[in-house]
């Protein structure tokens, strides 16, 4: 998909000289992507990094030399002529002009977005077929998005806003190679979506089979010699607020299960002011998402974004000095059933809502599914709160936000009648208090299997089943 949008903007024959941005978390392939772009249609790539405005015009002018295979490179002093030359390169036809961590090179010259908006004003009013097709890519959309608010008014020239994001569950298992479905989500669960850790960080270092799956961790994101082991607190030693400490504590707290501001607040004994400032700017900086109650959309929870980040702060941070010490066979041991409750559990059940609303078929619900979130059902005052999953809400005859089903998952546990006649408590409960659930289907979803109750009663149509080769292969 990604791909496939870049290539339309840098190949658009219209003309006009057009803008897009390129944004998304790092190691996520951007910049694979936007060399490909520039070597298929011999467009113009700079990588640019944190520098003197000086020695980053001069790095500027070299490899714009080297692309126009001209005899000596140009001797720019201002951003004016650099950006000027650049986008002249699309007078005679379209040509993608990329600049890489363009954040960077803001940081060093502020008035680069504005020096930018000016070489696109004189464009379109006297050079109005040029086709220059300048992508400025890095960070964060709301990083980018900043960089062009304000009175440079740059983002209203964005013809296309492109957030490269991690391979959903389905594409990682294809990237790593995993046929296993079960191993496909305990991977998952360590490295999640992001391509770059298994060429960059463990060096093509995939799990044969189920079976060596606790091998693997042991020497790839447990083993201090393998780059994996860092990136967890590489993540966080580039964000720049101040008590970094605190936020650890948040994921911490987040990884054991507290999810609301208030239950974190509480694990780790702070103010509720002090922690949701912490937790606003993990969520701005995409490390965590923040997400309606199914059933209380005033109540927020948090979970975190990068499954590296939940195993870090579940698994290795308590562990961090006998792992140092090569000790990692003896913490995975102690640790295993942690992974199974702490990391896997909750990441299995992510993945299920993300079936529900992605893959599942057109008939699997009632209804178009739309959302699908976990939630918390309450009956009359002093009844015991019944958790939910996966809440499926979607458009039912024109209708939206209907509930289409009620799901309760379970990684290491065979689900038996049991659990539905819970959900079928948890769906009394819920119409007691006034929703909907004439159409709302239970659902149970288990990374073991099935009963055979449970099972004769999916025969008779009384649930919906779903299982890890479901998840992976069906709809």
């Amino acid at each position: 998909m990604e791909w496939a949008d870049l290539v339309d903007f840098a190949c658009d024959p219209r003309p006009g000289a057009t803008l897009g941005l390129v944004s998304g978390q790092r190691r996520q392939g951007k910049t694979f992507l936007l060399e490909a772009v520039a070597r298929a249609a011999d467009g113009f790539y700079f990588d640019g990094h944190a520098a003197a405005e000086a020695e980053t015009l001069h790095r500027l002018a070299e490899r714009f030399g080297e692309h126009t295979r001209a005899a000596h490179p140009p001797r720019w002093q201002r951003w004016e002529d650099a950006v000027d030359a650049l986008l002249a390169l699309g007078d005679q036809h379209p040509t993608p002009v990329i600049i890489d961590n363009f954040p960077d090179l803001v940081g060093s010259s502020p008035a680069l977005p504005s020096v930018i908006h000016g070489a696109y004003r004189r464009l379109h009013q006297v050079r109005r077929h040029n086709r220059a097709r300048l992508i400025l890519s890095g960070g964060t959309p709301s990083l980018m998005r900043r960089l062009f608010s304000g009175p440079s008014s740059l983002h209203r020239l964005a013809s296309l806003e492109l957030l490269v994001r991690p391979f959903d569950f389905r594409e990682a298992a294809r990237f790593w190679g995993i046929r296993s479905p079960r191993l496909a989500v305990q991977v998952y669960a360590v490295v999640g979506g992001t391509p770059a850790y298994r060429g960059d960080l463990v060096c093509d270092d995939t799990p044969t089979d189920p079976h060596d799956f606790d091998a693997w961790v042991c020497r790839t994101v447990l083993n201090p010699r393998v780059p994996l082991f860092w990136e967890a607190r590489n993540l966080l030693a580039e964000e720049n607020h101040a008590d970094r400490a605190l936020s650890h504590s948040a994921l911490v707290a987040i990884a054991a299960g507290r999810s609301t501001p208030g239950e974190i607040a509480d694990g780790i004994g702070v103010q509720l002011t002090d922690v949701s400032h912490v937790l606003a700017v993990l969520q701005k900086r995409g490390l965590l998402h923040a997400e309606p109650d199914a059933f209380r959309p005033a109540l927020t929870r948090y979970r975190i974004a990068e499954p590296l980040l939940a195993f870090e702060h579940a698994v290795a941070w308590p562990h961090r000095a006998a792992i140092e010490q090569d000790d990692a066979a003896n913490v995975w041991q102690s640790a295993r059933a942690t992974f199974d409750s702490a990391v896997a559990a909750p990441c299995f059940a992510q993945l299920c809502r993300d079936w529900a609303t992605a893959y599942a078929g057109s008939e699997t619900f009632e209804g178009e599914p739309e959302t699908a979130a976990r939630g918390a059902a309450s009956g009359a005052a002093g009844h015991t709160r019944l958790d939910v999953d996966v809440a499926v809400r979607g458009n039912v005859d024109g209708r939206p936000g209907v509930l289409l089903s009620v799901g309760l998952t379970r990684w290491n546990e065979t689900m038996d009648i049991h659990h539905l006649e819970r959900l079928r408590h948890a769906l009394s409960v819920l119409g007691t208090s006034g929703e909907d659930v004439s159409g709302a289907v239970p659902a149970c979803y288990s990374g073991i299997g099935f009963g055979p109750e449970l099972r004769a009663a999916e025969a008779r149509g009384e649930v919906l089943l779903v299982d890890v080769a479901r998840l992976y292969h069906s709809e």
